[in-house]
């Protein structure tokens, strides 16, 4: 464990709080002190949700330390089950509250309580937050999945699935529910359930009568769907349909499955995506150079789609959650590039800054670190921030999907005829560089560099320190340094530095500058 200011997962018990909170009728009691009880926070402000998560905090002080902890666990459990009514309860502790060891399931369990209560061992010093929603949705469905249950004949009816893995704060789940449905129906495929999203804790206990189970997220359902596998011998359906050609091969494995004509679903193909990849304006984008970072779902896909729908070239790929780390290594390899397998922040922007990238595809922490680099960004995965909630449909999954993600990722790109518009009119005041945001009312633009130049006309020119290297940039090659367009200007410095360094040149001046760029152009 080590302090960050910024994390890509939390502790255990947010994951716990995540399946929880997706959940209808489920309560889960969480033993921790005042400081861990951020619940609210993250699901009424980030995800925006109308209604608080189903969280109760015994909220124990360090004055309660010399107290017996473990009765106000007790009574907090047993005032939730009254005042909540839920017809399942999940019990653990926080991070801070395991170092007391007051053992929350042994206390649950001789309480008896007037709804089941499911004990959470969350070791928080070795596990992180995706690793937690993963195992307690599994104890959920290990402790209320009614074993008893029998699958009626297939013979005259249809086939009936499972959605696994939608949960609170995920990365666009709402929206690829939608879409995962509308696959299922042109296949004539009922679903039995989803989960965690939107079921009861009653639901559950019929998981066993579906004829398969699809695992949209693995990072959560993956664990649970491999002991659904074993007890009720129900296979599992692992494609990711995001991209165009991983969703035909998900309908084509569902088909198979439900023993289903694929053709329907595969006919209603309203993604524009292929079309678009092909036109004028994005052949122009051949060949960009784009580097990925996110959960190991997401980064994989995204890596599929840039290489084999776009034309991209994939430069960097890495993920944070490492119990996924074998598939992202395994993509890596595919593409030839150093997997990235990392839950530092600051590994993750040294990676980005020396790839140079003309496209980064991450979290909101690549986001923060592309504005700093000054690169293009999109955002593929959680952890994201509100602005990732949208209020419109915006899938990830499915023929759909497709186009939100070809919007999404060329959005931030400069096209080929706003590049030449951009650069034939760089001398323009309101393209300058010293003109201010023009979409800003009010707002008074700086002196423009001409002007600069001719109040300093008189003045020697003196050199420009710029290079973190120590090197010197003449004021002749920092001018010409911004002719280049300011959405390469960045990488075009970063080459020109390494290639001084390298050469042991001290000053950057028109010949480095010049030599750099023939020699990165070879």
């Amino acid at each position: 464990m080590q302090l960050s200011v910024w994390t890509y997962e939390g502790p255990p018990h947010v994951g716990a709080m995540r399946v929880a909170t997706a959940m209808e009728k489920l309560h889960y009691v969480l033993h921790a002190p005042q400081g861990d009880t951020y619940a609210d926070l993250l699901f009424t402000m980030i995800e925006r949700r109308a209604k608080r998560p189903p969280v109760t905090y015994t909220t124990f002080e360090a004055r309660d330390l010399g107290k017996d902890t473990a009765e106000l666990f007790q009574t907090a459990a047993r005032e939730a089950a009254e005042r909540f009514e839920p017809q399942a309860m999940i019990v653990g502790a926080s991070c801070t509250a395991e170092l007391i060891q007051d053992d929350p399931a042994g206390l649950s369990e001789a309480m008896d309580l007037p709804c089941p209560a499911i004990p959470l061992e969350l070791p928080s010093y070795q596990r992180k937050e995706n690793w937690g929603a993963a195992e307690t949705f599994y104890q959920i469905v290990r402790s209320l999945a009614d074993k008893k249950v029998v699958r009626l004949d297939r013979e005259g009816r249809a086939a009936r699935a499972n959605i696994l893995g939608p949960c609170a704060l995920g990365f666009r789940h709402r929206d690829d529910l939608v879409e995962i449905r509308k696959i299922l129906g042109a296949l004539g495929v009922e679903v039995n359930l989803v989960a965690p999203l939107g079921a009861t804790p009653q639901d559950i206990t019929q998981i066993g009568a579906a004829d398969f189970n699809i695992v949209l997220y693995p990072e959560i359902a993956d664990e649970a769907a491999r002991w659904l596998e074993k007890t009720f011998d129900q296979p599992a359906i692992r494609s990711i349909p995001i991209g165009v050609g991983a969703t035909s091969a998900f309908i084509t494995d569902v088909a198979e499955l439900a023993g289903a004509d694929p053709t329907p679903a595969l006919g209603d193909n309203h993604s524009r995506m292929p079309w678009w990849s092909r036109s004028v304006d994005s052949t122009y984008l051949t060949g960009k150079r784009v580097f990925i970072f996110g959960d190991a779902t997401h980064a994989v896909a995204a890596a599929r789609i840039a290489r084999d729908e776009l034309g991209f070239e994939v430069c960097g790929l890495g993920c944070y959650n490492r119990e996924f780390a074998r598939e992202v290594r395994a993509a890596a390899k595919e593409y030839g590039v150093e997997p990235l397998i990392t839950d530092d922040h600051l590994a993750v922007e040294e990676a980005i800054a020396a790839a140079s990238p003309e496209l980064v595809l991450g979290t909101q922490m690549e986001r923060h670190i592309a504005k700093r680099l000054g690169l293009p960004c999109a955002v593929i995965s959680s952890p994201v921030h509100v602005q990732d909630f949208p209020a419109r449909h915006s899938p990830q999954m499915g023929f759909e999907g497709a186009n939100v993600i070809f919007d999404t990722w060329v959005h931030p790109l400069v096209m080929g005829l706003e590049e030449h518009l951009l650069t034939m009119f760089r001398e323009d005041f309101e393209f300058s560089d010293e003109a201010g945001p023009s979409h800003h009312a009010a707002h008074t633009p700086r002196s423009s560099t001409g002007s600069a130049q001719s109040a300093n006309a008189d003045r020697p020119e003196e050199p420009i320190v710029a290079a973190n290297d120590g090197s010197i940039w003449t004021s002749e090659a920092e001018r010409e340094l911004k002719k280049i367009p300011f959405f390469v200007r960045g990488k075009a410095r970063r080459n020109t530095e390494a290639f001084a360094l390298d050469q042991g040149r001290a000053e950057i001046d028109l010949e480095t500058l010049y030599d750099a760029k023939a020699h990165y152009a070879r």
